[in-house]
């Protein structure tokens, strides 16, 4: 009798025997791609600074996944981080630089230090990490990507550091791209729109008319769902994206474009 034929959808689409690590993996946007992570069969690591939250996470996520408390901002411990992380679960062959931070004032009274801090963590710390687990990722012929924002196309007041960063975000993916598409490593993006997520929640839950100006903006009519963006991050992680490098994924709602 003959074997059962491979499924080609799961081949092309599924993450079987990658190992995957998130940062900013504990809450929010992170977690929701670690559950599709774990969903399309890749092992899982997340990382953030704050460990019972990383507990918390992993007990709520179950299956494959360990959570490795690491400040993205040590760009000087990376390496030793990346070492640590392959020595524990294996080498990482996809890395989501998803960790983030925001500081919004405006630029009258946001301190140097403030815009300074952002970029620590979403450009400074991405690269840094970056750098440190490529020698694993090229190892695996894996992939690189960015959690960037409709701030890395669009003018948002009163966030000129986050803004910044996520545009950085934009020039690294392409740069990235160019650079490491010859050593097997593609390197991509995804922009997310105005998400339903607890941070979006409590941001809106007092300003009526900001929430009644955002939805307007949105032509799909409804907020995304944090699994929107996961599952955009695990087709540009799969076999299935195999050909696609340098690309930002807009997954918004049609709100970017919109007039």
């Amino acid at each position: 009798m003959n074997a059962p034929a491979a499924d080609p959808i799961r081949a092309a689409f599924g993450l079987d025997g990658r190992h995957a690590l998130v940062t900013g993996g504990g809450s929010g946007l992170g977690l929701a791609i670690a559950r599709c992570f774990l969903q399309a069969g890749a092992r899982v690591t997340i990382v953030g600074v704050n460990e019972a939250k990383l507990a918390a996470a992993c007990a709520e996520l179950g299956g494959d996944v360990a959570g490795h408390a690491f400040d993205v901002t040590r760009v000087n411990d990376a390496e030793g981080f990346a070492a640590g992380v392959r020595d524990a679960r294996g080498s990482v062959d996809i890395l989501v630089n998803n960790a983030g931070s925001t500081v919004k004032k405006p630029i009258d009274q946001m301190t140097p230090a403030e815009f300074q801090s952002v970029l620590d963590v979403h450009v400074s710390g991405a690269f840094a990490l970056t750098r440190a687990l490529l020698p694993q990722i090229e190892a695996g012929r894996g992939s690189v990507l960015f959690t960037a924002s409709m701030s890395s196309f669009l003018g948002i007041p009163n966030v000129a550091g986050y803004s910044a960063a996520k545009a950085a975000h934009v020039g690294m993916i392409r740069a990235l791209a160019t650079e490491l598409a010859p050593r097997g490593v593609r390197v991509n993006g995804v922009a997310p729109g105005w998400i339903d997520t607890p941070l979006f929640r409590g941001a809106t839950a007092n300003d009526p008319a900001r929430r009644a100006k955002i939805d307007a903006r949105i032509p799909m009519g409804r907020l995304g769902q944090p699994e929107d963006i996961g599952w955009a991050m695990t087709y540009l992680a799969s076999a299935a994206a195999n050909y696609v490098t340098g690309h930002i994924t807009v997954v918004d709602g049609g709100a970017l474009h919109a007039f």
